[in-house]
């Protein structure tokens, strides 16, 4: 834990914006080197400029290879593109434009020639595809629409992000990002300054500008009971936490005449008005009660017991992650995730008794125990919010969630909204519940807890070698001799998620009260333990201790 974790920023912890956008065009990556290519994660790929990893090369490369991508699959319709607050986004939003323009590609930028938050963007998607409509979501055949975010998410101001998003509107799948990034890297190591680029893109014939906001906006009143929290007069501080929503909250409050207020508007590439996150970074991580100690502070109520605010919420730079503050403070990502499935699947009667709740196989087994006696069916997948489109897109899933706080949910018919995640979506939808039930979500959350236990979760990492990352990777069931976890007998052992068969990339073992996932870190020589326990601390500590002798003897150290 750094020292000033939840303190303001100093000068001394700013990044040099001049000094990263100069970067951007003046650093050119070697191909060779693999910290310098592209590299499609979970969300795109992601890196800074200042260490080669995010330049002027990578996005001309990437850019020609999504447009090649598209043709092979036949998507020939526009493309929607936006873009978030971060330093490096409005420069890789112009090279891409201009890759772009060059090839003729039918392009939608934003029409106030600002910010545009993820979730606006997958909505336009599926908008265009013909979500919203009595025809459905067409994602095959001619005129499809697809969209690039620019965004690295709550990563920290040096970093900058690239991701595509094909016509089903959420996150691309490995196939499509594998095949992307291999072709992105072949047009790096060719000679990326022969990509045709448009000398003005803004004025080419087939870029043209749409209201994102306006569109998004108007439709939240299908799939959020926003009379509901108007009438009820609930008090929302948003704070977009100097991200992509800043405008965003102020036109909603407008449009809907809610009493919200935007806690702070102002937008600073370097994000020189955050506190520190537990490391010592500047990162927009809503779910961070450090990088939301502000937002904390301003909820702590006063002698008599009172806040400014019945509710308050953050965002992400791309505003595709939800922080919820009450009185109570800064709700664990799980415990509102367990809160909001709940009110959904009981306040949705639009929404067919088939749908099912999607969850990442990291995310606490409370939300089992609430599916359970929902007596609706539980779909466990991977982690990575890939996972749940299909089933967002086709209805059947009507609650897509991780545990890193992102989240989306079909519209009040059971009809798809977004199929990336959505922040603003599930900061809404706090204020709703209040409205609703007359209770926070923390609260509620109590409630739960009454009902099925309290249970200790943390996420921990451990060493491991390069070679020892690929062989957890790769385990099978048959690996894990072990037969039982911190005192308990094992139940399962998967490799594979449980609601879509999936590869997890690691492992995962229950037991009857606990659980542990290890997965190896794509960035660093660790790997992950998440662990979650209904006994206790203490038993939480047995089980992490435990999952590292496990895995330990499952690759044969």
């Amino acid at each position: 834990m750094h020292e000033r974790a939840g303190q303001r920023a100093l000068p001394e912890d700013l990044t040099d914006i001049a000094a990263l956008t100069a970067a951007y065009y003046d650093i050119e990556p070697d191909p060779s080197n693999p910290a310098q290519r592209v590299v499609f994660g979970t969300s795109g790929h992601r890196g800074s400029a200042l260490d080669g990893a995010f330049n002027e090369a990578h996005i001309a490369a990437t850019t020609a290879a999504i447009i090649e991508y598209r043709a092979q699959q036949g998507t020939d319709g526009p493309l929607f593109i936006g873009r978030d607050t971060h330093a490096l986004s409005e420069p890789a939003w112009k090279t891409a434009l201009e890759v772009l323009a060059a090839a003729g590609v039918e392009t939608r930028i934003d029409a106030r020639d600002s910010y545009t938050p993820t979730p606006a963007v997958s909505h336009a998607i599926l908008r265009a595809n013909g979500a919203g409509t009595s025809g459905g979501v067409r994602i095959e055949g001619p005129g499809r629409a697809d969209g690039i975010v620019v965004t690295p998410s709550h990563n920290p101001p040096r970093d900058g992000g690239f991701k595509y998003n094909p016509p089903t509107g959420g996150p691309a799948g490995s196939e499509a990002t594998t095949w992307i990034a291999n072709r992105a890297n072949e047009l790096l190591e060719q000679g990326w300054q022969d990509i045709a680029r448009h000398p003005d893109p803004l004025n080419a014939e087939c870029v043209s500008r749409t209201d994102y906001m306006s569109a998004y906006v108007d439709d939240l009143a299908d799939v959020i009971d926003m009379d509901a929290i108007r009438e009820a007069g609930i008090r929302i501080g948003a704070d977009p936490l100097g991200g992509a929503s800043v405008e965003y909250w102020g036109f909603i409050a407008e449009r809907y005449g809610l009493n919200l207020t935007v806690v702070n508007p102002e937008v600073d590439p370097a994000w020189s008005f955050m506190t520190l996150d537990w490391d010592g970074k500047i990162r927009m991580d809503c779910s961070s009660p450090y990088a939301m100690a502000s937002l904390r502070e301003a909820m702590t109520p006063d002698e008599n017991g009172n806040t400014p605010y019945d509710i308050a919420t953050g965002n992400d730079a791309d505003s595709d992650r939800h922080g919820i503050v009450t009185a109570d403070g800064l709700m664990n990502p799980n415990h509102f995730l367990a809160v909001a499935i709940e009110y959904l699947f009981t306040h949705r009667p639009g929404w067919a008794e088939s749908t099912g709740v999607g969850k990442t196989l990291v995310s606490s087994a409370l939300i089992d125990r609430v599916v359970g006696d929902l007596g609706r069916k539980l779909v466990e997948v991977p982690v990575g919010f890939k996972y749940f489109v299909p089933g967002l897109v086709g209805g059947t899933l009507g609650f897509g969630g991780e545990e890193s706080a992102g989240a989306s949910f079909l519209r009040k018919d059971g009809t798809v909204w977004t199929t990336d995640k959505d922040g603003i979506l599930l900061c809404l939808l706090a204020a709703e519940i209040m409205a609703v039930t007359g209770k926070s979500p923390s609260q509620l959350h109590a409630e739960q807890v009454a009902r099925y236990g309290k249970s200790a979760y943390a996420r921990i990492d451990a060493p491991a070698t390069k070679e020892e990352k690929a062989k957890l990777a790769a385990l099978s069931p048959e690996d894990v001799t072990a037969t039982e976890l911190a005192g308990e007998p094992i139940l399962e052992r998967l490799v594979n998620a449980p609601g879509n068969d999936a590869p997890i990339g690691g492992l995962k073992v229950t037991t009857k009260n606990a659980w542990f996932a290890a997965r190896p870190s794509g960035t660093e020589d660790v790997y992950k333990i998440y662990a979650e326990s209904f006994l206790g601390e203490e038993h939480l500590t047995e089980v992490q201790a435990a999952a590292k002798e496990v895995v330990a003897a499952a690759l044969g150290n």
